[in-house]
């Protein structure tokens, strides 16, 4: 079996993408297949072959705050066992005992500091100024890896010189660390289209080569929510990325995780990255405008009579569920 460009697949399978002209912003469904099965790991996983000088991994964690997962997420890094890692913790200045903890495992990483930043945009990418891997990766503080996922990345480098990015999948967990269910929104292939649309990379499952990341730039610190979604974009555009069909990562789901906060303005992020990369027409951008419109018409209804307040909304509320309704599964929630 061979990929669309002619190269083998790595053992297991995968499935590699690469950008063609041909898929302009006019062609391609935003509606696909959902991702294959992807069970849970009832132990530690199967150890792949081990090549004699793997590539050096760089991989840093963002963190303000997070106390509480942080050392589940330090041990899923240190646990891989891989032996070409650089592992470098970026604290926001935490008050919290985030610090007492990355000191605990200090002797074990490459590096780690704590201090205030403008963002966890602006603590990755001072992170990866410092970083001298082959291969880079960052994973959240609330986040875990799964076992073998950089055994499984840098096999797939190796195998696959032409793939600048390889992503996998993964699982939602609770506050507690137990599994919810699969992510189901990683896509196999994709085109620019359902890129600028939605994010279809569970963003700890990816691990990309350092040309690539020079290539790229930076992630955009003026975006607080989605700056890994639009790296992704701005990164597609340049190199063929590779699927792996395996499991990764854990997505952690708790209250302060970024995509639980935020409100209309992470929406309206949302929809700037689709207006910037896409049109003003794609059905993210669409839907994000008509929730500025209805949330408009509740700010400006908020003080009177409730019965005057839904007479008032409804023409402003109207356009916001007929998008929702016409265009689901076509834009981020």
């Amino acid at each position: 079996m061979t990929t669309p460009l002619g190269s083998p697949l790595p053992e297991g399978g995968g499935t590699l993408y690469s950008p063609s002209p041909r898929e302009g912003l006019g062609e391609g469904s935003l509606r696909t297949q959902d991702p294959l099965p992807n069970p849970l790991p009832r132990g530690e996983g199967t150890r792949l072959p081990r090549s004699a000088e793997p590539p050096r991994i760089s991989i840093i964690t963002p963190s303000y705050n997070q106390g509480r997962y942080l050392e589940a997420t330090i041990r899923s890094v240190l646990a891989q066992e891989y032996p070409n890692l650089e592992y470098t913790i970026v604290d926001g200045g935490s008050t919290d005992d985030s610090v007492v903890i990355i000191r605990r495992y200090a002797k074990q990483l490459a590096g780690w500091t704590s201090q205030r930043d403008d963002g966890p945009a602006q603590a990755i990418n001072r992170g990866f100024a410092q970083a001298t891997g082959d291969i880079l990766a960052w994973l959240n503080a609330d986040d875990l890896y799964a076992p073998g996922a950089l055994w499984a990345a840098a096999e797939a480098f190796v195998a696959h010189p032409e793939a600048a990015l390889v992503y996998g999948e993964g699982w939602y967990i609770d506050e507690a660390g137990a599994p919810i269910e699969p992510c189901r929104f990683v896509r196999r292939r994709f085109d620019r289209r359902y890129l600028v649309n939605r994010d279809p990379i569970l963003q700890p499952a990816a691990f990309w080569r350092r040309a690539l990341w020079d290539a790229t730039g930076p992630l955009d610190e003026s975006l607080r929510w989605v700056f890994d979604w639009e790296w992704f974009i701005r990164a597609h555009a340049r190199a063929p990325f590779l699927y792996l069909p395996r499991d990764m990562a854990r997505y952690r789901i708790q209250p302060a995780a970024l995509t639980r906060t935020g409100g209309l303005p992470r929406q309206l992020e949302h929809g700037r990255v689709t207006r910037r990369y896409g049109a003003w027409w794609h059905p993210n951008h669409v839907v994000q405008q008509t929730r500025r419109l209805d949330d408009a018409g509740r700010r400006a209804t908020a003080r009177l009579p409730r019965w005057l307040a839904l007479l008032l909304r409804l023409p402003l509320a109207l356009p916001r569920v007929t998008a929702e309704v016409l265009l689901r599964d076509m834009y981020m929630r």
